[in-house]
């Protein structure tokens, strides 16, 4: 058996062995529906949806990708299979929330566009993004995250993270010393592709990654495969959540690197702009920081699919290329059209599919009560493909984030919303349009394996680790 399926299997197996086991306590716990409570799913509805959207996400990785998962996923287009079937339950139960009847813990998932801003804006009270199952995947490397504290912890951690990542400028103030850094690990990345006759994920992602290295931590860590090694080993034991042990000893030497690094500070740095950030004992910097590593792997997905797009559609390319010939070196900081490109690809092919929050109280909606310690899931790709709804669901439409959004729209929620939307998201934007631009500024890319595109009927899953690139020079 091949590493791929092996990974496969083992997901699948355990999936089984919990949903056997919910089958069991399903059928006993069934019962009429009474007239004042929200709709509820039937058995089989519930096994179908855990089917076609809870076990493919769990498969894939939900805090890293699992490669090989992912490119069955791809030859199987679980991701438009996962709306199809949530496509049916809105049809079927209408707006919802759809509770469904599960043994161990009460779940409920979003069906209505409305109801997704009112989870999003009413967090973290009464719906905490501290939910028993990103609890227990988290604290895995992140055991103190802002995205798993709950009250004064909370709202001192998000602050910070607010002040240090600048999470409401377009512009973080560090921008002249960072796209330097793209500037050269881009020459980087494009020397790797001059070199293997092609330009593939590997040399993308090792680029991709120095480059987060050192805007976060510096150039003195822009080599450090150790830190690396130790990310990748901590978010694969979180894919399992409370079913893998912890990695105490390697969590231990992950959180002293990082603090070695936060105490020197270099200048030009995140660490830096951190040693400068009003802190207390509680806000515990070092466990803040592994989350935005963990924003950056997504956000390398995302601008990798990025280059796709502008790779197979020439007029969309030509824009952006006009964009970066009236914008050269530091006016590269702000690129509306190269941000918008960006935005799509994680539209299309979102890099949190799952958004999770869990009621703290009782919350009472058109249908009926939604009960205290009821998980709600927030299904991105649903909203953002759903093709019963957007005319442009599988099209390629950067001008949807040349404007101002509001909750008036319908919900595309690339980075979540509300309050504890990403805070890492503008500067996320900013590096990573940078770097398209520095990759296609005088190169014609043109995608030469993966997942075939058709302008107009974008693939509802597309594998990132697949795609490879030409990069021909222009004359």
């Amino acid at each position: 058996m091949t590493k791929r399926n092996e990974n496969l299997a083992l997901a699948a197996g355990a999936l089984g062995l919990l949903g056997g086991y919910a089958l069991g306590r399903m059928v006993a716990a069934s019962r009429t529906q009474a007239p004042d409570t929200l709709p509820q799913a039937s058995l089989l509805d519930t096994v179908a949806l855990a089917v076609d959207v809870l076990a493919p996400t769990f498969a894939k990785g939900v805090i890293i990708r699992r490669p090989g998962a992912v490119a069955l996923a791809e030859q199987w287009q679980l991701d438009t299979r996962a709306v199809q079937r949530l496509q049916k339950l809105r049809n079927k139960y209408g707006q919802g929330p759809l509770m469904l009847p599960l043994p161990i813990r009460k779940q409920a998932v979003v069906l209505s566009p409305q109801h997704v801003y009112r989870v999003l804006n009413e967090s973290p009270e009464p719906f905490s993004p501290a939910s028993s199952e990103k609890r227990a995947a988290l604290s895995h490397f992140e055991p103190e995250g802002v995205l798993i504290s709950q009250g004064t912890l909370r709202t001192e951690r998000r602050q910070f993270n607010d002040a240090v990542l600048e999470s409401n400028q377009a512009v973080h103030h560090m921008a002249e010393r960072f796209l330097p850094i793209v500037d050269e690990e881009a020459a980087r990345i494009l020397a790797a592709a001059r070199a293997k006759g092609e330009l593939d994920w590997d040399a993308f992602a090792q680029g991709w990654y120095r480059l987060a290295r050192r805007v976060v931590f510096g150039d003195g860590a822009s080599d450090d495969q150790e830190l690396n090694d130790m990310t990748v080993a901590l978010r694969k034991a979180a894919n399992w959540a409370f079913l893998h042990p912890k990695k105490k000893a390697t969590q231990a030497r992950f959180f002293a690197r990082i603090q070695h690094y936060l105490e020197r500070a270099e200048p030009g740095s995140l660490a830096a702009v951190i040693a400068r950030t009003p802190q207390s004992a509680d806000t515990k910097p070092e466990q803040q920081v592994p989350q935005w590593l963990f924003a950056f792997d997504a956000a390398g997905m995302a601008t990798f699919r990025a280059l796709a797009l502008l790779a197979t559609h020439p007029e969309q390319a030509q824009e952006a290329r006009a964009e970066i010939c009236a914008k050269p070196g530091i006016e590269r900081k702000f690129l509306p059209f190269l941000r918008a490109t960006l935005l799509e690809a994680v539209r299309l092919w979102p890099t949190t599919p799952a958004i999770l929050r869990q009621t703290t109280r009782d919350t009472e909606w058109e249908g009926g009560t939604m009960p205290a310690r009821t998980g709600v899931l927030v299904f991105a790709p649903f909203f953002h493909r759903d093709d019963q709804r957007l005319a442009y669901a599988h099209r390629f439409t950067p001008a949807l984030w040349l404007h101002a959004r509001s909750d008036q729209e319908w919900p595309l929620v690339p980075f979540s919303a509300g309050p504890a939307v990403c805070p890492a998201r503008h500067l996320v934007q900013m590096l990573s349009s940078a770097l398209l631009a520095a990759l296609i500024d005088g190169r014609e890319p043109t995608l030469v394996s993966g997942q075939k595109m058709v302008p107009g009927r974008l693939p509802g899953t597309l594998n990132n680790y697949g795609l490879r690139f030409a990069l021909e020079t222009q004359g």
